[in-house]
């Protein structure tokens, strides 16, 4: 684990959103509010960082393989 892994922060959240997280948590394996939330937040990070990744192209890009394609005869 590397050195920035094992720092951390504060974040405050509202109290009742605390409670619902606390009691949404019980009997699973999260062992506490930050341990969940930190999930959650990787979780939507990742999701985040993937729709990046799926943009295909960009519009300079598109309007490129359009002419490539009209060049060849598959568009007009």
């Amino acid at each position: 684990m590397g050195e920035d892994e094992r720092k951390y922060t504060t974040v405050s959240i509202p109290k009742p959103l605390y409670e619902k997280i606390k009691k949404r948590i019980e009997g699973t394996g999260f062992t506490s509010v930050s341990d969940y939330v930190t999930y959650v937040l990787r979780e939507v990070l990742a999701s985040l960082e993937e729709e990046e990744k799926e943009e295909v192209f960009s519009e300079e890009e598109e309007e490129k393989v359009k002419e490539r394609l009209r060049a060849l005869g598959y568009l007009d």
